[in-house]
């Protein structure tokens, strides 16, 4: 998979790149200008160079077919139908309101807590329906993990937060506990930061720890598929980085799908991205192509800057 290269690769290049294209919406420049590319630096640059190229390359981890849901009286989506390749990142992106974050709440069920919603349609994790009668829908989270936009450590000690999930599950004892813990922290690149601290409240820990302690938090019961809604968005720069460093280390062995407002976020670790416009998902696709070469006008006003 190959991304075109700005002319001017300068650390601000993408944000003048959109403040360009929004001045073309008020007629200083022709309107209909190709939508221009995101700067994407040479780490995100290799590491999509082994992505997948397509949808259609890589065995589905989920899908969901002709997915409808009601708040009550409003419809936040329509008719919403995407496949989530196994191993891959996809970023969900959108303004406000657009369905995005309810879209991935139905991955795991999230949505059956919210009185009066409604869901129609079909939502497969590899062959099972997830939304069939019978479907035991705390194992189906312990499969399909979550991660959200403020850290939510519970207020207990950093070991008990990762074991947490585990007791759950019927493991009591302390060794297989404790190597659980490790690998766990391990994965959320945590483990070196806090092994001689264990027993201290996951409380103390900074903004951009406490995340990747939910992380861990959520490999803890071994999942498939990793949701993350906005991980980033409360986080300080160096701990964004962090974060995304981490996405991309787990890819291997995870799928991960990712709520996002930040473009250049999703261009630089996602290999798919989805557009979402007032609970329709527009246009999905590989994410160097969208970034570069929407196909629908839409996605183009959007990742240009001329609307949300």
């Amino acid at each position: 998979m190959t991304t075109p290269t700005p002319s001017k690769p300068q650390p601000d290049a993408p944000q003048a790149q959109l403040s360009s294209a929004a001045a073309s919406a008020n007629g200083r420049v022709p309107a209909r200008a190709a939508a221009p590319a995101l700067d994407v630096s040479a780490t995100a640059r290799a590491y999509a160079a082994d992505a997948p190229l397509s949808l259609d390359e890589a065995p589905a981890a989920m899908e969901a077919r002709n997915l409808n849901l009601h708040y009550g009286t409003k419809q936040a989506l329509k008719n919403v139908s995407a496949r989530l390749s196994r191993g891959s990142i996809t970023a969900l992106i959108g303004p406000s309101g657009c369905g995005k974050s309810t879209f991935l709440r139905c991955l795991n069920r999230m949505n059956d807590l919210i009185e009066g919603c409604k869901i129609e349609g079909e939502v497969f994790l590899e062959e099972q329906n997830i939304y069939a009668r019978g479907v035991d829908v705390v194992k189906l989270r312990q499969r399909v993990g979550m991660v959200f936009q403020k850290p939510n450590p519970f207020p207990m000690s950093i070991f008990d937060n990762i074991a947490y999930g585990p007791r759950l599950r019927g493991i009591k004892k302390r060794e297989q506990l404790a190597e659980i813990v490790e690998h766990s922290l391990q994965g959320a690149a945590l483990w070196n930061e806090v092994k001689d601290d264990l027993k201290k409240s996951a409380l103390a820990l900074s903004g951009g720890q406490q995340q990747r302690l939910c992380i861990a938090r959520a490999l803890a019961t071994r999942p498939e598929v990793i949701l993350m809604d906005e991980p980033a968005s409360a986080l300080d720069p160096i701990s964004t980085l962090k974060i995304e460093e981490l996405m991309r280390e787990l890819r291997q062995e995870y799928t991960i799908v990712i709520v996002t407002h930040n473009m250049q976020q999703a261009a630089r670790c996602s290999d798919f991205t989805g557009f979402f416009l007032l609970g329709e998902l527009v246009e999905v696709g590989a994410s160097s192509k969208i970034f570069t070469d929407p196909g629908d006008k839409r996605t183009e006003d959007y990742i240009t800057g001329r609307f949300g």
